[in-house]
């Protein structure tokens, strides 16, 4: 069962808790807005489930820092190297895009590259912020030190999920926002199949001979690793494995973040976040008519089914949370009496 609770009701809630750890008023409200982002667009493997599992036991183990701010390290024009300094990820990695915005507003493109971010949440979240400026984001994240997948044939993990995620403008219709982690599934996705007590299928997980594992809890106790998008190398699974090292390059390489081969501790502690951001109207007129078109074109598409219309990623999100914005997000009921019980003061609708 679920229960409905509106959508500013959620903000207001999570702003709060954030603000009770010390975080500042407005990295607190971003924060929740990254956040309840996960729930308002469907995506709640990486949303309100997180709050007590993860971003407050990251300021109880000192592993975040509530009032630190980001330091910028080397500032080039176009690119800008920055240290998050621990600070929570859901709001560095908005600061890290909206600065890297600005800078592609009067260089055509602007690089941010940071280090030592803690969980940024949804990736697709942060990129949808240069969507929101007419320009296409890129971020990549890594999982700093955590080693949670093995290389195609290998035995010992190397990577974390690395996830990529792009966005673009639309037109009227809801930004294009391609959100994916480069393993064929998130942590999240296995341990959601753990707390409903289901299986996973096969292609999800393999033990450390390759076996197939079906049993989400195997992952937490490190008898199944996640495999790479492709799943087998026969089907793909090099692929998936080269984009994890690319968002490795990329995020972690490029600012000096941690990299999961090279640490001694699988933990996912210095995160490596690349926000890239390209501003076509510096560069050319005519960029947001023909990207309303092209989605435009892709959404018109005859389907093989017409109950099912031929969209693109982040449509179903943005129609998704057009809806939930005035009706109410759902959340199950044990989560909702989770979050009533750090913040009581929480309502459902009606």
């Amino acid at each position: 069962m679920t229960v409905l609770v509106p959508y500013p009701t959620l903000l207001d809630t999570v702003t709060g808790v954030f603000r009770a750890r010390g975080v500042p008023p407005d990295r607190a409200a971003t924060a929740a807005e990254a956040l309840c982002h996960g729930d308002l667009t469907g995506t709640s493997t990486h949303g309100l489930v997180n709050l007590t599992r993860l971003y407050l036991p990251l300021f109880d183990s000192g592993r975040a820092e509530a009032a630190a701010d980001m330091a910028v390290l080397a500032d080039r024009g176009a690119s800008v190297l920055a240290d998050a300094r621990r600070t929570l990820g859901l709001w560095s990695a908005s600061q890290a895009v909206e600065l890297a915005s600005a800078r592609a507003a009067r260089y055509g493109v602007g690089v941010v590259a940071l280090r030592g971010a803690t969980h940024i949440g949804c990736a697709g979240y942060h990129a949808a912020r240069a969507a929101a400026h007419g320009m296409v984001g890129l971020v990549a994240s890594n999982c700093g030190g955590q080693r949670i997948a093995p290389a195609p044939g290998g035995r010992e993990p190397l990577l974390g999920t690395n996830p990529l995620a792009v966005a673009c403008p639309a037109g009227d219709r809801p930004p294009f926002v391609l959100d994916m982690s480069t393993t064929v599934v998130p942590t999240g996705r296995v341990r959601a199949a753990a707390r409903a007590g289901e299986p996973i299928p096969p292609g999800w997980l393999a033990d450390e001979d390759g076996t197939p594992v079906t049993d989400p809890t195997a992952f937490d106790r490190g008898d199944g690793r996640l495999l790479w998008l492709g799943g087998a190398p026969e089907t793909g699974a090099y692929k998936g494995f080269g984009l994890g090292l690319l968002v490795e390059v990329l995020a972690a390489l490029v600012p000096g973040a941690a990299t999961g081969p090279l640490s001694s501790v699988s933990r996912d502690d210095d995160i490596g976040v690349m926000a890239l951001v390209f501003a076509p109207s510096a560069l050319r007129s005519g960029f947001g008519a023909d990207a309303a078109a092209l989605f435009s074109a892709i959404t018109g598409t005859p389907p093989l089914d017409p109950r099912r219309p031929v969209t693109y990623p982040g449509w179903r999100e943005g129609e998704r949370a057009r809806w939930r914005r005035v009706h109410g997000v759902p959340l199950p009921d044990d989560l909702y009496e989770e979050l009533r019980g750090i913040a009581p003061g929480l309502q459902a609708v009606g």
